[in-house]
């Protein structure tokens, strides 16, 4: 049997950025009101400059999801043609130019380490949006990014599980929740998780 892909990268012949060079410095994301201008959007970054496209796919209620990363000035023009392109389609969009390196990890399934004694779930409505709070968690205390899952068979919504210690957690889900604002749907820190919850979510 086959080992499991990772949330982001559902098709196998999908190559993580750790396998095609070194680990990306920005991330960008776009999130389009139709299928066909997300294709168009996805296909102009791609093409516009040599980014790593890590997702790039339809997403319930029938929205369209692109996420790439790669160098500052590759990622950037990018995301600049990407907007030009969605026009009124867009919904929701992201630029990070000094992402976190363990934001990638996340979402390449790469993150490692022992499980710290606290978990934090944020839960946004918009995939931009969970990337900015996992960004600005793992920015504000030394925690560890778990699992980030983006959109499908989530109806549209993104989450984020992180660990670490009770007093690190907090503060790093007090950031992102005040970071992802009205895109917030919930939030919550659970200081001691049963291990065999912990199986099960990571």
């Amino acid at each position: 049997m086959s080992a499991p892909s990772s949330p982001l990268a559902p098709r196998p012949r999908a190559q993580s950025a750790a396998a095609t060079g070194p680990r990306p410095q920005a991330l960008a994301a776009f999130e389009l009101a139709t299928i066909s201008v997300g294709v168009q959007v996805a296909d102009q970054v791609a093409k516009t400059a040599a980014v790593d496209l890590l997702f790039a796919e339809p997403v319930s209620p029938g929205k369209f999801v692109v996420v790439f990363g790669g160098s500052v000035g590759e990622v950037t023009a990018s995301y600049r043609r990407g907007a030009e392109i969605a026009g009124s389609a867009l919904l929701d969009q992201l630029l990070l130019p000094q992402c976190h390196p363990d934001v990638f990890a996340a979402l390449e399934g790469l993150a490692q380490g022992p499980a710290g004694e606290a978990l934090g779930v944020i839960e946004t409505d918009a995939i931009p949006a969970t990337l900015l709070a996992a960004d600005k968690a793992v920015k504000t205390a030394p925690v560890k990014l778990r699992v980030i899952r983006l959109a499908n068979g989530l109806g549209g919504k993104g989450f984020v599980y992180l660990d670490g210690t009770v007093s690190d957690v907090n503060a790093a889900v007090s950031a992102a929740r005040t970071i992802a604002g009205p895109r917030l749907v919930d939030a919550t820190v659970i200081a001691r998780l049963a291990e065999a919850v912990r199986d099960r979510l990571y």
